[in-house]
């Protein structure tokens, strides 16, 4: 299948999915006494600051929508909307309308796996090659853009907790050069799919077929550092899609719906997105010299068609209100509807800091965060970004959930990230204020 991917050399490979200090905003979080009357409005008159943010991007037309949703405890979000699905579009963008996740589709693939650990099937500190045997015996490049028989072997096995932190010294499409990013290419290892339409800058790979190939493929190249000596960007959380799928013997597909998706009524969360509802699909836009160009518009684009690979750190497509149903469970420890999705003592290792002991750190992704499951965390904030632009956490201390959901790349393009989070403290404070006086 040819598809276009995120090997850009145009767009940043880093600006892709950099999360930066954005969950170190809101230090006031952790303290905040919200109450359900907080939520009782539309949320545009309880998140002030972010409705004047949002208001400001579409106006000026940068983006086209932008959606944003705030929780507390099991309550129902309160929404911030703005927008149509397209420019020109007369639909208006809201909390069921479907967005590209891409890298928060991450956290996910982090608490599927912490079930498996919970259930037995799975431990955390396990060398990966019980699961997948071709994964013993790794490796490691001398330098990272070297050639790829200039290697040492590796000093221990890759684990469980590696492949959840980005410690397992697995290279990615995105984020290797030279030799490695070649045979990344070669073999179709791709990170993800952008649109069906080429893109300058965007070169047209054959996909793996398949998780089963994908790993396959990916236990043939060395790796890019010592597994647990430091943090690195990667491939991991992808092959723990393979992984759960050995380990508990259904597609990962399949495994997140029956295990995630269905107990927390996410019914509009997909790897493919069914025709039937193409009329939420948004569309997702290239900025060029600041300038927003469609590259997959709903009508045509590569979502409506069941992927290659279902790729576990980059593949799903989603509503924001499913999204907060997903957060909702976590900071309800495990809880949704009244139904025991995870155990309490899954979602608290799992949104904990789990890094190796001793592990490096990288001074431009992770500097002074902690990483969990498959997202960072930072104090009592657990999350991550996606590759267009949006962003959640779920604070575990406080019970506050968030997202931000837009359709643009590369997110760096617009400091929208930021500004969110800036406008998120602002009225955090003034919702604070607000209960200590009510």
């Amino acid at each position: 299948m040819g598809l276009h991917t995120f090997n850009d050399a145009a767009i940043s490979r880093r600006s892709l999915f950099r999360g930066g200090a954005y969950l170190a905003a809101g230090s006031a979080l952790a303290s905040v006494p919200f109450g359900k009357a907080l939520f009782a409005h539309d949320g545009s008159d309880q998140w002030r600051n972010v409705a004047n943010m949002i208001d400001k991007y579409v106006g000026d037309r940068k983006i086209a929508n932008a959606v944003a949703s705030f929780g507390f405890g099991a309550e129902h979000p309160a929404v911030v909307k703005q927008g149509t699905l397209a420019f020109g579009s007369s639909a208006e963008a809201d909390a069921d309308s479907l967005y590209r996740l891409y890298s928060m589709t991450k956290p996910v693939t982090g608490m599927a796996t912490m079930m498996l650990i919970e259930d037995g099937a799975l431990t955390l500190d396990q060398p990966v090659a019980e699961i997948l045997p071709a994964f013993a015996d790794m490796q490691v490049l001398k330098r990272a853009d070297g050639p790829l028989d200039d290697t040492v072997p590796a000093e221990q096995p890759i684990t469980i907790r590696h492949l959840l932190t980005h410690t397992a010294g697995l290279g990615y499409d995105i984020e290797s050069k030279g030799p490695l990013l070649a045979r990344f290419l070669e073999l179709g290892i791709s990170s993800g799919q952008v649109s069906r339409i080429p893109i300058p800058g965007f070169p047209v790979a054959t996909s793996a077929q398949g998780l089963e190939q994908w790993a396959d493929r990916l236990a043939t190249l060395p790796l890019i550092a010592q597994p647990g000596a430091r943090w690195k960007y990667s491939a991991s959380i992808d092959l723990l899609g393979r992984v759960i799928e050995v380990a508990s013997g259904q597609s990962f597909d399949a495994f997140l719906k029956e295990r995630i998706f269905d107990p927390c009524g996410m019914e509009s969360t997909y790897f493919t997105v069914p025709s039937s509802e193409i009329g939420r699909l948004t569309t997702n836009y290239g900025i060029l010299a600041g300038m927003p160009l469609p590259i997959d518009q709903a009508a045509s684009s590569i979502y409506l068609d069941k992927p290659p690979v279902f790729w576990g750190g980059s593949g799903l497509i989603g509503s924001p209100r499913d999204y907060d149903r997903f957060q909702a469970m976590l900071v309800n420890l495990g809880m949704s509807n009244g139904k025991r999705v995870m155990s309490e003592a899954a979602v608290r290792l799992g949104t904990s800091n789990i890094l190796p002991e001793g592990a490096v750190v990288d001074p431009n992704w992770t500097m002074g965060q902690g990483f969990a499951a498959g997202g960072r965390i930072v104090g009592s904030r657990y999350g991550w970004g996606g590759a267009a632009g949006t962003q959640s956490f779920a604070d575990m201390s406080s019970g506050l959930r968030a997202g931000l959901y837009v359709q643009y790349m590369p997110p760096n393009a617009f400091p929208i990230r930021n500004d969110w989070f800036a406008a998120v403290e602002k009225d955090v404070m003034a919702l604070q204020m607000t209960s200590e006086t009510a």
